[in-house]
């Protein structure tokens, strides 16, 4: 169970967030997004947990409604945000970069959330020793619906996609066995992806042959509407959420961390980008 809720990106964590934001949202209705690009497992399911838990927290905090959805990707994502103008989100790191200007996102935490993905990236190949060895053959990935983020943040210039004949898959464990079956040379695939190769059969075949820096982890960001005294407070709650009694939660929830962050724990990755 607890590796099913970190697949989808831990959604319990909306009732720990939630809970430090009690007063301010009292007789308006709140929206939490998640959005965990590439996220594993049924979304459907992942929606039931929201909507019990966004319902817990409503009734938690006297909030008048609040609705929470889950999301894969980002034209789910604006599609859900131009309707209902949510307060706060949980993003993987290139949703976030690639939605920061349009939404104007203000970081106010991070989430260091188990097996969520996206913390490190890896080229993998059961035929190369390196990835100079790749270059020119087929390179499968999921991971290329934003090639700016790919090129700019998680390659940082070791090498450019132009470098390959590059293979777009549509779910992660299709770009494992795409590798393991040969019907691409090589993969470039994150960390919960090269965690889960072992259990894929043929995958102790399959080797790393490149690795990117570890990025910083999932953001939680405030929409631009969000008075900045409201979400200033909402931040200096969060390293209280999973410390004493509200530790057991956050190990139930998937959640190893919640704490305070600002853009400024971004800034790199914001310029890298392209600001």
């Amino acid at each position: 169970m607890l590796r099913k809720l970190a697949q989808f990106l831990a959604p319990a964590a909306f009732a720990l967030i939630a809970s430090t934001a009690t007063t301010a949202h009292a007789g308006d209705s709140v929206g939490v997004l998640v959005l965990k690009e590439h996220g594993v497992g049924s979304s459907a399911t992942a929606q039931t947990y929201v909507d019990k838990l966004v319902a817990n927290v409503a009734a938690k905090n006297g909030w008048t409604s609040a609705v929470g959805k889950y999301a894969t990707s980002r034209k789910l994502a604006e599609a859900w945000i131009k309707q209902n103008k949510p307060d706060y989100g949980i993003m993987s790191l290139g949703a976030y970069l690639g939605l920061r200007k349009a939404h104007g996102l203000t970081v106010v935490g991070q989430a260091v959330v188990k097996s969520a993905g996206g913390r490190q990236y890896f080229v993998i190949s059961g035929k190369h020793a390196d990835v100079a060895g790749c270059k020119g053959k087929t390179l499968a990935s999921d991971h290329f619906d934003d090639k700016p983020f790919i090129e700019r943040v998680v390659v940082g210039g070791d090498f450019k996609l132009a470098d390959f004949k590059v293979v777009e898959t549509k779910r992660p464990v299709q770009t494992l066995k795409a590798v393991i079956r040969g019907e691409a040379e090589c993969a470039l695939v994150d960390d919960a992806q090269l965690e889960s190769l072992s259990g894929v059969e043929g995958g102790s075949a399959v080797k790393t042959v490149w690795s990117s820096k570890k990025l910083p982890p999932m953001v939680l960001v405030a929409f631009g509407h969000v008075p900045t005294a409201e979400r200033t407070k909402f931040s200096a709650a969060l390293g209280t959420v999973c410390v004493g009694a509200g530790k057991e939660a956050c190990d139930e929830a998937g959640i190893s961390a919640l704490r305070p962050a600002t853009d400024v724990s971004y800034k790199s990755e914001v310029k890298a980008y392209g600001g």
